[in-house]
């Protein structure tokens, strides 16, 4: 008998990302609710406030860090952006924060160095250095409007060899280019013409760091449209760290579908799709890690107590 699709989407093989929300929301909720926080009336997953964002940070050190970190960069005219969405109980920012936060505010970021090293990835030499929300203006020219951010690095920035880490949660995207989205572009590859592009027009560097490390001798340059109209932030924050001469290193959930999945024999996601597009000989600054492979290292150092409320607000007691 021959199989509705109904029938045939509950045989699909790979995680579905809405029931992984779904998962996801409920944790938070209860989360939220064991600590007493005031919640939206209507999602319970979120604080009710985006100034109570601290509610959302599991140690209050590292609350106290972020705030000490904002004030610092203000006094120096330098930004610290907390996102739109810190309050919330599935904002990747705050999982960062409540993930490498404690590592860094105790000095000891030995469980996200093995974490590393047992992905086969480097680390920056004996340092110990880390940032939270980097930016350097200077890479892409990028004179007005908010920068590029990175979420995470690991040693000096400025020196060869720093790890520049992204940290996606239950996003469902690399971020898009805002110029295509609004309907000013039309999406067409301006490889072959850089002018095509207004964000070129305009100085932006993006395409001539993509021709300077070799994007352009790859298929990235045959495509009808513009890789970058879907997938801008990927290739924005691959370029930005080679520009620095570090890599570049995803930090997600393996339990969503959208950047990394292994299994059924297979690797899909994002990140395997977007690598096609990376010349071969820079594939090797390119890496992948999940939060749960850092959840287990940090799990080893019984410094850690933290981790079990971790676990409890994002769902992973059961997984």
């Amino acid at each position: 008998m021959t199989k509705n699709s109904r029938q045939l989407a509950r045989t699909w093989p790979y995680p579905r990302h809405n029931q992984f929300i779904k998962h996801l929301k409920m944790a938070a909720k209860d989360w939220f609710e064991t600590h007493e926080c005031k919640v939206h009336p209507t999602y319970t997953y979120c604080l009710a406030e985006w100034n109570d964002w601290h509610r959302n940070i599991i140690l209050p050190e590292v609350a106290e860090y972020i705030e000490d970190i904002r004030n610092k960069r203000a006094s120096n005219n330098q930004s610290f952006p907390l996102h739109d969405y810190i309050h919330h109980g599935l904002s990747s920012q705050a999982l960062l924060f409540n993930l490498i936060g404690p590592l860094i505010v105790r000095g000891d970021l030995e469980p996200l160095r093995n974490a590393l090293y047992s992905n086969g990835l480097t680390w920056p030499g004996s340092s110990e250095q880390a940032f939270l929300e980097y930016e350097d203006r200077s890479v892409f020219n990028e004179d007005l409007g908010q920068p590029t951010s990175i979420d995470l690095v690991i040693g000096n920035p400025e020196i060869l060899g720093s790890l520049f880490i992204e940290c996606k949660f239950v996003e469902t995207e690399f971020g898009g280019c805002t110029v295509f989205k609004r309907g000013d572009c039309d999406g067409v590859n301006p490889s072959s013409k850089f002018s095509r592009c207004y964000l070129h027009y305009i100085g932006r560097r993006y395409w001539t760091l993509l021709e300077k490390h070799g994007f352009l001798e790859s298929s990235l340059s045959t495509e009808s449209m513009c890789v970058l109209a879907s997938h801008y932030q990927f290739f924005r924050e691959v370029l930005f760290a080679l520009e620095k001469g570090g890599t570049f290193i995803l930090l997600s959930d393996n339990r969503s579908p959208t950047f990394y999945y292994e299994g059924n024999g297979e690797e899909r996601g994002l990140m395997p799709f977007l690598l096609e597009f990376v010349p071969q000989s820079l594939s090797h600054r390119i890496g992948q890690i999940s939060i749960q492979e850092v959840v287990n290292a940090i799990e080893a150092s019984p410094r850690y107590e933290w981790i079990e409320q971790f676990k409890l607000k994002y769902g992973m007691l059961d997984v």
